[in-house]
């Protein structure tokens, strides 16, 4: 099992830009140092309290001159807000930048970002089709036309190439099966949503490995979970309790966007039926215990999420368990005492002596 982290980089009221940008370019270091596997970034826009994340891409390029080892990982691309043929020659220059330690998740992107993005919400599904076939393309062809309803190109040559050949790894997530069933088919990884929990995953994840299997594929899934870990219990509510809840309201803030009766009906008639549901608001009802019993953190003693981790491993096709070390606005220092802990304790179990020494060179 891989070991990452993923970020949201939720920017909490009263928080410099500045600043939080520049924390986690340090965790991403400590990361690195600590031997942690990738680290994922979120692409997203216009709600702060979500995610300050407009470009991961020079985030990595940035983060690669000052680490030796880690990956990273855009989770995910909001591709239909993008233009594939551009999109393309970016991650193949970011590709070059971090000397072949990129990866790249492709998304539609939560609902609430077309408004401030001026798109249609119909669009979506076909957008994101269409750039899936061109980027496909654009890496495997010397030169390629392609004639869709958004697109229409003729004879283009997509520069420069990427090192990863024929590109760097694709990942998807998302709630809706067709997803799910579309990452098996092609091979592709995917992320779980950082918030529901395992019974609430377990369908689209079982049609994801099935697809894996009907079409020759290992299933490679990224099960992301917020983390804190210390010996005592109590200091642990006292350090990170309010920062869980924040990170359950800022991953609901945005929803204020979509919530009239009419924009509920086009959610449900245009594919994002799931941000119609509740499912998101019904979070912030939970109590801390609640957050802890339902696994929707990984929080407790190391032997504890030792457990868990090993539970998570036993149900199968979990390649990745990614933690959020930063979450809700929680202190720089608690981010890296996550990061550090989780490193000490929990990975070498899950690790070989081998690849233990070669983390802590």
């Amino acid at each position: 099992m891989r070991f990452g982290i993923y970020c949201e980089m939720q920017n909490p009221p009263g928080k410099s830009h500045y600043d939080l940008t520049w924390e986690i370019m340090r965790q991403i270091e400590h990361a690195d140092d600590r031997g942690f596997d990738v680290y994922s970034v979120i692409d997203h826009h216009f709600f702060q309290k979500f995610s300050i994340s407009a470009n991961p891409l020079a985030m990595f390029a940035a983060a690669a001159q000052r680490t030796k080892r880690i990956r990273f990982r855009t989770a995910l691309h909001t591709l239909p807000l993008e233009n594939p043929m551009r999109l393309a020659g970016m991650i193949a220059e970011t590709d070059i930048l971090t000397n072949g330690r990129l990866e790249c998740g492709l998304g539609r992107g939560h609902a609430w970002l077309f408004g401030p993005s001026s798109l249609p919400l119909e669009e979506s599904r076909p957008r994101y089709n269409e750039a899936i076939d061109i980027l496909e393309l654009a890496f495997t062809e010397e030169s390629f036309s392609y004639h869709g309803q958004y697109y229409k190109i003729e004879n283009v040559s997509v520069v420069p190439r990427p090192i990863q050949k024929p590109y760097p790894k694709f990942y998807t997530g998302g709630t809706s099966d067709i997803t799910y069933q579309m990452a098996g088919e092609k091979g592709w990884g995917v992320f779980v949503p950082p918030l529901l929990p395992w019974k609430v995953l377990e369908g689209p994840l079982n049609i994801y490995k099935k697809a894996c299997a009907e079409h020759g594929h290992e299933p490679d899934i990224v099960y992301i979970r917020p983390v804190y870990i210390d010996e005592d219990e109590k200091q642990i509510r006292k350090e990170a309790e309010l920062a869980l809840h924040n990170f359950l309201a800022f991953n609901a803030s945005p929803l204020g966007s979509i919530s009239s009766e009419s924009k509920k009906k086009e959610l449900r008639e245009k594919g994002y039926g799931f941000y119609a549901t509740g499912a998101m608001e019904s979070l912030l009802k939970l109590t801390y215990d609640e957050i802890v019993e339902q696994e929707i953190g990984f929080v407790g003693t190391p032997d504890k999420v030792i457990q868990q981790v090993r539970n998570l491993q036993a149900k199968g096709g979990i390649g990745e368990l990614a933690i959020v070390s930063n979450f809700g606005g929680i202190d720089h220092w608690k981010s890296i005492k996550t990061q550090q802990l989780f490193s000490q304790h929990v990975m070498p179990a899950f690790r070989s002596k081998s690849a233990n020494a070669l983390a802590a060179d």
